[in-house]
């Protein structure tokens, strides 16, 4: 979008520390500014209007990137990948969807953020399955969790709850903990060489506007999952259905034996419709997720 070829950038040349005091002096934006801005943008293709959006969440983006200080990536680089992806949100803003920007945004932000992650890391190093994707985003917050962020190789007893909490092995929560650990940077570690009144990464923590970034974003998008989820389910017939919420979508799975059992046929023949109603399922959830607009994580 050759709307926001004049955005601050971040580079190693300018230094963390000058981007993100530079982006501070962008002001946050009313709902009713807000509103009249993307409607000039969505009405008029007004570029001004549609900076203006841009810049005021800029620090929304920085916040975000901040959160994968963990994969020994370029800060500078991950900001930008954020950048992206806030400009995609903003030309795809609906302001008469009735939430605010900054919700919406933080949905584009994470994907673009992922994306390069994912580029950015060989498939050797990270694994393929979906399990193992997911060890990769979320090992840290499982870390946090169970109080071991701070730890180099994990207690059997943290470990042994990870593993359980993200669906994979103790031998691979230990793989990934291990080529991730190192790289972490300290939240008290300052941005730049400002001496005492250096900005440090934990500054950028604070949520500032929580109303539009914190905890109402996090549930409308769950809200959004969920009635997404249901929808999707319509195109499984109740066979299909039954199996697949027996087995992925309960706590406790039941085996294929006990439903091939239940349904009298093989447990290759139940593994089988598993399979077949997930890909449906899942195709379906794509295809919501693209008519209303959503960023779709990797």
């Amino acid at each position: 979008m050759s709307t926001y070829t004049n955005l601050p950038a971040p580079s190693p040349e300018q230094g963390l520390n000058r981007y993100l005091q530079e982006i501070r002096k962008f002001p946050l934006l009313e709902p009713e500014q807000e509103y009249m801005l993307a409607k000039a943008w969505t009405e008029r293709q007004d570029s001004k209007a549609a900076h203006q959006l841009v810049t005021s969440h800029l620090r929304l983006a920085a916040k975000i990137a901040m959160g994968y200080r963990g994969y020994g990536l370029p800060q500078a680089e991950v900001i930008s990948e954020a950048n992206v992806g806030l400009m995609q949100a903003v030309k795809r803003f609906d302001p008469e969807k009735g939430f605010r920007l900054a919700t919406y945004a933080m949905w584009w932000i994470r994907a673009s953020i992922q994306e390069y992650i994912l580029r950015s890391w060989s498939l050797v190093k990270m694994g393929t399955t979906s399990a193992q994707k997911k060890l990769f985003f979320n090992l840290r917050k499982a870390k946090a969790k169970v109080g071991a962020l701070e730890e180099g190789d994990l207690r059997p007893e943290n470990l042994a709850q990870i593993a359980k909490d993200l669906s994979v092995s103790e031998t691979e929560v230990v793989e990934m903990n291990r080529r991730l650990s190192g790289s972490d940077a300290s939240l008290n570690a300052t941005v730049g060489s400002d001496g005492d009144g250096a900005t440090q990464w934990q500054d950028w923590l604070e949520d500032e506007d929580s109303d539009q970034a914190g905890a109402y974003a996090e549930q409308d998008e769950l809200d959004t999952r969920r009635q997404m989820l249901t929808e999707a389910m319509s195109v499984l017939n109740d066979r299909e259905k039954d199996i697949l919420m027996q087995r992925r979508l309960s706590e406790e799975p039941v085996t294929l034996e006990d439903l091939s059992e239940n349904y009298g046929v093989s447990r290759e023949r139940i593994r089988q419709i598993e399979v077949r109603a997930f890909e449906k399922l899942q195709a379906r959830m794509r295809d919501l997720a693209r008519s209303k607009g959503m960023a779709i994580p990797a």
